[in-house]
């Protein structure tokens, strides 16, 4: 069986994540026997839940500000509610955070504080220290997704980002179902994943960077895994 996933994202060449996603799939789909389609999803070409129909599972990718928001966060609302298995890397984890906002908590005028600088609600903010180009320590919750998808308690991840979640609207975004279970030295939130989804993750990091190495990222193989198990 060939299983399709949708890649969330306006593809550019120069963004080092977007060449690596293709080797990450590739990789994982080799570990774990899998058959996999992967497509591009430009933002500006979804525009109703129509156009996801066709797909097993979505990764929404770096790369924001992006062409669409509303077709990103139209792309996450149709993971989290149909339960297909979704991952968020870098800007689909603030997409991620966004559309929870907006859409489970009822926040309508969450925002991105990149395209909306004068948001009064902009739980994706401006990083303290920006993360370009940087690798750093990140402490995982015991018992998360993301803690058994690696098998350890603490990883080394690279970035590519100047936003993150606003420490602001922390307690009240991951009070619930949606759950802060990755940390970097500093305690600031660097993954989340949904309780009640059987695969729902999204990370600040790029852990699809692993790939241009020749070596399976441990993610994207969980994620590639929860597709299987769809399946079956």
């Amino acid at each position: 069986m060939t299983l399709s996933i949708g890649i969330v994202g306006d593809f550019n060449e120069g963004i080092t994540a977007h060449r690596a996603i293709g080797p990450a799939l590739q990789l994982a789909a080799a570990a774990n026997n899998a058959t996999l389609q992967p497509r591009w999803l430009a933002t500006d070409s979804i525009q109703r839940v129509a156009d996801l129909h066709d797909f097993d599972a979505l990764w929404c990718v770096p790369g924001s500000p992006y062409r669409s928001m509303a077709g990103a966060l139209l792309a996450i609302r149709y993971a989290r509610e149909m339960r297909l298995p979704f991952l968020g890397t870098c800007g689909g984890f603030q997409h991620a955070v966004i559309e929870y906002a907006r859409n489970v908590l009822g926040w309508q005028d969450a925002d991105h504080a990149e395209t909306s600088p004068d948001a009064s609600c902009a739980v994706i903010s401006l990083l303290a220290c920006a993360l370009v180009e940087v690798s750093d320590t990140i402490s995982l919750q015991p018992g998360s997704r993301i803690a058994h998808a690696y098998g350890r308690s603490e990883i080394v991840e690279g970035y590519h980002c100047r936003y993150g979640l606003n420490d602001m609207f922390r307690r009240a975004l991951t009070a619930g179902p949606l759950r802060a279970v990755a940390l970097d030295v500093q305690g600031e939130v660097r993954a989340v994943e949904l309780d009640d989804h059987p695969f729902f993750v999204a990370t600040l990091f790029q852990p699809e960077r692993a790939a241009l190495a020749g070596t399976v990222p441990p993610l994207v193989s969980a994620f590639v895994q929860s597709l299987l198990r769809r399946s079956s």
